[in-house]
């Protein structure tokens, strides 16, 4: 169903509530998503973004209740991922000579992923799109998230088109920032940022620089998922620019997976370690095994010191562990503390290797990390707790 944001735009996305996994599953998305499309009528119509592919029919079915499709003047692709672009083959088969204006990337990844000749304009930070009352005003965001996404700024109605940059995966009718569940919708948006834009962080400290240098008046930020920034929504934007400066709040996270339960119970006898130096920090624990990766990746952006924990099988460390290394590695987190823990029977590699990985991802790595052999005694645990005591004095140097 359609909604009106002003007496010019128009929102003609899909909610898709039934979404619980993204991007190849790599992204969990329990609280859904949306895929925004915007429709703007001045002198000129326009069509920005559409949706993703499994709803392409629907979403032209709709959208020509709304309006005459050959009304349309011009579509904006300010990304060209399949979300966004999905339903352009079903809409420029009723329409398809209507000029589509992207960045020159963004063409050639239209292009690759449908292998089609269309009417491309391409267009460069400052260029603009006269629509009557209105202009659009392109700005390039190369690599927030992909090499062709941009921003689309609409003067008259201060509003800018922000892709995925400030958006969350998290379905509501609300639409709005200030009609939804605040907690909710923080949760989602800072797990969008740890998960998806945390590598691009310097990008998003230099094109949010780069944004406030033109002294855009914003009434509204309407990004590609999600809800839409009404109610101050220069907020988000300082709250991004927070993020983006090697994030961290007073938390230590502790992740580990376990086969007998030795390891678990050196993770939770460090926490304890940890608490009884500093009731003020927050210590969390997570089994890599039976978390959702993302929400543990979520915990550690917001970490300042992570540990990490497996028993040694077959001369190393257990897989969900490994799995979620190699996703913090391509997330390169900035100014974070790691070591290492573990319990062994013969070999006892697990706890080397895993020192090493971490340095590997850019962690500052504390010591040359704590094992046990077997199942921790009473002796044992003590060590684990006094080990947590020293992991917290070494945050603090």
């Amino acid at each position: 169903m359609a909604k009106k944001l002003t007496n010019r735009v128009t929102w003609v996305g899909k909610v898709d509530w039934e979404l619980k996994n993204f991007h190849g599953r790599e992204y969990s998305t329990q609280k859904g998503s949306s895929y925004n499309s915007y429709l703007i009528r001045d002198k000129k119509t326009v069509l920005i973004d559409t949706v993703w592919q499994p709803f392409d029919k629907e979403f032209v079915s709709r959208l020509k209740q709304e309006i005459d499709l050959k009304e349309i003047d011009f579509i904006i692709a300010n990304h060209g991922e399949i979300d966004h672009s999905g339903a352009l083959p079903e809409l420029l088969r009723e329409i398809p000579d209507t000029p589509i204006y992207c960045t020159a990337k963004g063409a050639q990844i239209l292009q690759g992923h449908y292998h089609q000749d269309w009417n491309f304009v391409t267009v460069k930070t400052g260029d603009k799109l006269e629509l009557g009352n209105c202009s659009l005003v392109f700005i390039e965001a190369p690599m927030l998230h992909w090499p062709d996404s941009m921003f689309t700024y609409m003067t008259g109605e201060n509003i800018l088109f922000s892709n995925d940059a400030f958006g969350q995966h998290y379905a509501t009718e609300s639409l709005y920032n200030d009609k939804v569940d605040y907690s909710e919708l923080y949760a989602e948006t800072l797990k969008y940022y740890a998960n998806i834009l945390t590598p691009f962080s310097s990008l998003v400290i230099r094109k949010i620089e780069e944004v406030l240098k033109f002294n855009l008046p914003i009434d509204m930020i309407c990004p590609s998922h999600g809800v839409i920034w009404k109610e101050n929504p220069v907020s988000i934007v300082e709250q991004y620019l927070k993020w983006a400066d090697a994030y961290q709040e007073n938390q230590i996270t502790i992740i580990y997976d376990t086969m007998w339960n030795a390891t678990r119970r050196m993770a939770e006898a460090i926490a304890a370690g940890i608490r009884q130096a500093d009731k003020s920090v927050t210590v969390k624990l997570y089994n890599s095994s039976k978390e959702d990766k993302n929400d543990i990746i979520t915990e550690i952006f917001r970490s300042k010191a992570v540990l990490w924990g497996s028993p040694t099988v077959n001369n190393g460390y257990l897989h969900s562990i490994g799995g979620l290394l190699e996703m913090i590695k391509g997330l390169k987190f900035k100014k974070k503390i790691g070591a290492a823990f573990g319990s062994y029977g013969w070999s006892g590699e697990a706890v080397k290797q895993l020192t090493e990985e971490l340095a590997g991802c850019g962690f500052q790595v504390a010591d040359d990390g704590h094992r046990t052999l077997w199942v921790p005694d009473e002796k044992g645990l003590a060590d684990c707790r006094e080990y947590g005591k020293e992991f917290l004095a070494f945050t603090r140097q």
